[in-house]
Formats: C-alpha cells, structure tokens, sequence
C-alpha cells in the first residue's frame, strides 16, 4: 500500500512559558487583547504536519511519499528525513520563498498560541498528484493534511477525478475555512480525522450532523487527547482507543501528527481498526515524552513492550509481524 502525505513541511520555532495564558487574559477586554510573553526557553526544530507524519511512519519502517513545498533552505531537512526512510523525491522547491515557519508557546498547561508563516508553502497548489503516482507506480491513499488550502482543494479535487481513495486531515485549516470549503474536503473522504474540538468546528461550520458527516465518509478517527481516540463508522458501533500511558508530559507539538503517523502505518500493514489507533495512540505518546515533533527514537522491541503493557499480548503479536522500526 502506497501513501503519499500532502501538507506543510516547515520548522518549528517552540517556546515555554512557565505561567498560565488564562490568567493574562481579561474577560471584559478579549476584544482587544495586546500581551507579551517573556519565555524560559526556544527550541528551533524540524516540523510541519505532512514532515511530521512522513517521519513518524518511516521510523516505523515505511517509506512514505512527502508531498509539499519549500524554499532552497531544506537541503539538510530533506537529508534527515531521506535518513528515516521518506521519499522526497515529490517535494516542491520554491525559487523565491523560505521553507515555512511554525511559532509556538506553550504555557504550564500544556495550551498554546502559535502563529504559522506560510512562505514556500503557497506553491504547493502547483502540485499535480499525477505524476508522483506514475513515478512510484500508483497511489493507495493520499493524505490530505493542512497546508495551502488552495493546494488542499486541488488535491482533494484531483483525487475525485482519479478515483484515488484519500483521507481528509483540515485541523489547522479549519479556522480559516468557511463551511463550504470545508464540505469540498470532507465528501467522499475514506477517513476524516480531526481532534475533538476540531470535530465540533466541521459540524458546526458544515452544517452537518454527527450522523451526516459519517454519511459522507468512510471512516472518522477523532483524537481526545489523554482520553485517547475514537473511532465511528456508519451503522457500526463506535471504537474507543485507549491511551497508551506517558513515561513524562514535556510538550504536546505534534502529538496528533505522530497519532496518524501510526494509524496510517497500521493501514499500510492491513491492520484492523482497533490496531491502527492503539499504534496511533503509543506513537503519539513517544512525541508527548520529548520537546521537537521529531526527536524521539522508536526502538523495535521498545515499542512492542509497551504496546503489550497497554493492549496486551495478543495485540502486540499482531503488530510484531510487521513492525520494522529504524531504531534498534
């Protein structure tokens, strides 16, 4: 099964503020709110959610597909991921523009504000899916993750006509998006995934309800962050997730990135549903442990400990058939 992952591929500037943002904030004044944050520490690391997810699967022993673009700076960027097993032979290189940025803080609880320069990512809608799956023989599925929404619509709109299977991934986008750009999206879509509040904002910008959204797709994985994830089908009982437990909380940048990174892994293997997300869940708790989006090492055996700690033996026997981790 051959998955291509479309979206933003950027660096992350991670800061920490060693307060809480709720007690900056005045409730009769959120109309106009003005504040700086003087924060502990700056972590400058690789990210972008399409990166992110590519990451995650290769160091689970895949060979994703990254598709997106970025300036002239991603020479050492595309070294380190080509090193953890992603092709980025379909990244697009801007001429005039740098690699994107991503800028967050995070507060002692774990909430954030972040702010996010899109810069070479613009021209990812001069993306075309059709030579990339002539180049590697065909595409299985195409994640279409957040990144330029006028790129997110071409390749949604691609994939329809060439009766490619994608999974729709707005997240980040949906704040942005009216109802009608997030329905082009979502119809049609084999999985939807978004987090649960996320989940709210489609119904609530579409129109649509629980029971319609799931008409319109084939699968909806929503994360619930420490609750863990869930999983709804149309006409089938609903799967709840378990989490797999931390070893620490340091940082929460890219958790849900690693969540599909092991879910789509799960896929690629044939895997049941139930499978994909508890993969999904333990990968997200590996990001959850570290600072950076891309700096934790998923060891074989490691991860197979773990994974039968949280979901038992026979599951753990399941996922060891075909788990290829890039750390020993």
């Amino acid at each position: 099964m051959r998955i291509a992952v479309t979206g933003s591929i950027a660096t992350d500037h991670l800061m920490t503020f060693p307060g809480s943002f709720g007690d900056q904030l005045i409730a009769e004044q959120l109309d106009r709110v003005s504040l700086s944050f003087l924060v502990d520490d700056l972590q400058v690391r690789r990210g972008g959610i399409a990166a992110n997810i590519s990451f995650g699967m290769g160091c689970l022993g895949l060979s994703p597909i990254l598709v997106g673009a970025v300036g002239s700076d991603f020479a050492d960027y595309r070294s380190w991921l080509e090193r953890h097993g992603v092709d980025c032979s379909s990244v697009h290189i801007s001429e005039l523009h740098h690699t994107a940025r991503f800028l967050c803080t995070t507060d002692e609880h774990h909430n954030q504000i972040a702010s996010f320069y899109t810069g070479a990512m613009a021209e990812a809608r001069e993306i075309e899916l059709h030579p990339i799956s002539e180049r590697v023989g065909g595409l299985d599925l195409v994640l279409i993750s957040p990144n330029d929404p006028a790129a997110m619509v071409r390749h949604t709109e691609e994939c329809r006509q060439r009766g490619i299977p994608f999974a729709a991934d707005p997240s980040q986008q949906l704040a942005r998006m009216g109802g009608d750009e997030i329905r082009s999206l979502i119809e049609g879509a084999a999985y939807l995934f978004t987090n649960d509040y996320e989940k709210a904002l489609v119904e609530q910008k579409t129109g649509w309800s629980d029971e319609e959204v799931l008409s319109r797709v084939g699968v909806r994985v929503t994360t619930l962050g420490p609750k863990g994830a869930r999983i709804d089908r149309a006409g089938e009982p609903a799967l709840h997730i378990p989490p797999s437990p931390e070893l620490g909380k340091v940082d929460p940048t890219g958790v849900g990135d690693a969540f599909r990174a092991g879910f789509l892994s799960g896929l690629v293997w044939g895997l049941s549903l139930e499978r994909c997300g508890q993969l999904g869940n333990l990968t997200a708790t590996h990001v959850l442990e570290h600072v950076g989006c891309q700096e934790y090492q998923l060891g074989r055996q490691g991860f197979l400990d773990r994974f039968a700690a949280t979901y038992g033996t026979a599951a753990a026997a399941e996922v060891e058939a075909h788990i290829r981790c890039l750390y020993s």
